[in-house]
């Protein structure tokens, strides 16, 4: 593909939406100027001179404003948004109701630190999140400010309860980039170059992928549980296990879902020698999947769950929901000043609300109709692999040959760049993988009109 890798889309408007779209006069999307354009332009200039050379910028994307699917411009271009800010914006861009959670809370009072003092907002919310929780038992919750500081807090939180020291994680793995954090991970080397040395005691297995996994006819289930009991024989000892941490689907590493006998194998593993099971559905949590946890499509119960991104639908909010009988370390034994902020609050509580009366059955049904797509642009294009998923979380790998599945990373990287010139918002995973992760308000004119421009693009990079 690196013949194609500098190719350009010609400068045009998104073409009538096809027929069996209903748009109802929907002006999105709409180029009107190559991004980015001149404010856009000059957005980019202030933010490379003073900013971070840290941060990613996958393309010039220079946001004014959003309803639902839509995000604007600066310049006045309109995107469909198939990434939701990384799983984030859930309930879509100024959901009403959500806006005026926000608003009648900022209004109250923006900040009292939970972990010394009371709130309702975050007392209900904490309530809420141990109702829904995957299990029937009881359960009890701590509010962060992100994913990554879930992560982090369940760490301490399994060796506290366990009194264990060693850390069980799988390769592909992203649980965020703080240390804790980044020591579970193994998605790409470059998000821990240079970083080391990291937490001790953390162990990798493989990750079991159904298109990449070489089983040599084996089941793959049985092929992946085989490398934990190696590690058990070989480099630790079970005794010495806290916890096993896992994305139930697998979220950066590809968009990855697993067998339900290893998830199942897994469990029965892990209650066998005392060892918690944790699952990170910071990506696939809150209706991401078609249900309200992804745990809910296997039927396993972790020990502890956390999550965040699409909790709070773009306000900083995230969770670490456990057992009762795991989250029993003492007062002052851990603390956040601002997790559980009672603006964040507001918005997670509407939220949850809005997922469990309609956006987890949308996610389902539109999810479907995407697959659907998704599975016809396969048949017409080679360099679709395959495509996997539940609900709005769905990853299509592209290959450069479906016999050798050798990753076609140069085409994902065109496919983004152009796709986002033609008024349709990706973002990449793994090695060549577009994740497709809109908001959970997406209806057929959103995930129709994206496809078509998936489909434009992918006809004019492999001409």
């Amino acid at each position: 593909m690196s013949k194609i890798k500098h190719a350009k889309l010609p400068e045009a408007a998104p073409a009538a939406p096809a027929a069996s779209t209903n748009g109802g006069g929907r002006d999105y999307p709409r180029i009107v100027v190559p991004p980015p354009g001149p404010k856009g332009r000059e957005i980019v200039k202030l933010d490379k001179t003073y900013s971070s050379t840290s941060y990613i910028k996958e393309y010039p994307l220079a946001v004014s404003h959003g309803k639902g699917a839509m995000v604007e411009d600066v310049d006045g271009n309109r995107y469909i948004d198939f990434m939701a800010g990384i799983a984030v914006s859930a309930t879509g861009y100024c959901h009403p109701a959500v806006v005026k959670a926000v608003q009648e809370q900022a209004g109250k009072f923006l900040h009292i630190c939970g972990t010394d003092f009371y709130f309702e907002g975050m007392s209900k919310l904490c309530e809420r999140l141990a109702q829904v929780a995957p299990g029937k038992g009881k359960k009890r919750v701590f509010l962060t400010n992100s994913g990554t500081e879930a992560v982090e807090g369940a760490i301490k939180l399994a060796r506290s309860s366990t009194r264990r020291t060693d850390l069980i994680a799988f390769r592909g793995a992203f649980h965020g980039r703080s240390y804790g954090a980044m020591s579970l991970g193994s998605s790409k080397a470059k998000q821990r170059a240079h970083f080391g040395p990291f937490l001790p005691g953390v162990h990798h297995i493989p990750y079991p992928d159904a298109y990449r996994t070489e089983t040599g006819g084996k089941d793959l289930s049985e092929f992946s549980l085989s490398f934990l009991h190696e590690l058990f024989r070989r480099h630790v000892s079970p005794d010495d296990v806290a916890a096993v941490f896992i994305e139930p689907m697998l979220g950066e590493g590809g968009y990855v879902l697993p067998p339900l006998k290893f998830l199942q194998g897994l469990r029965e593993i892990c209650d066998a020698h005392g060892i918690l099971l944790v699952f990170d559905e910071i990506q696939t949590g809150v209706g991401r999947t078609g249900k309200m946890w992804a745990a809910d499509y296997f039927g396993v119960e972790p020990d502890v769950l956390v999550t965040a991104k699409g909790l709070g639908s773009g306000m900083p909010i995230g969770a670490i929901i456990a057992k009762e009988s795991v989250m029993k370390w003492e007062s002052g034994s851990h603390g956040s000043t601002f997790g559980g902020n009672p603006v964040s609050c507001a918005a997670a509580l509407v939220t949850l609300d809005l997922v469990e009366r309609e956006l987890a059955k949308n996610a389902r049904v539109m999810g479907e109709r995407m697959m659907a797509g998704l599975k016809k642009l396969q048949a017409k294009h080679s360099v679709i692999g395959d495509v996997r998923g539940a609900g709005l979380f769905i990853g299509v790998d592209f290959v450069k040959d479906r016999e050798t599945k050798e990753p076609a990373k140069d085409l994902v990287h065109d496919l983004v760049q152009q796709s986002f010139r033609k008024g349709l918002l990706l973002l990449p995973c793994g090695e060549s993988v577009i994740r497709l992760a809109p908001p959970l308000v997406v209806d057929e004119y959103d995930v129709d009109t994206g496809l078509r421009i998936l489909d434009e693009v992918l006809t004019f990079l492999t001409r």
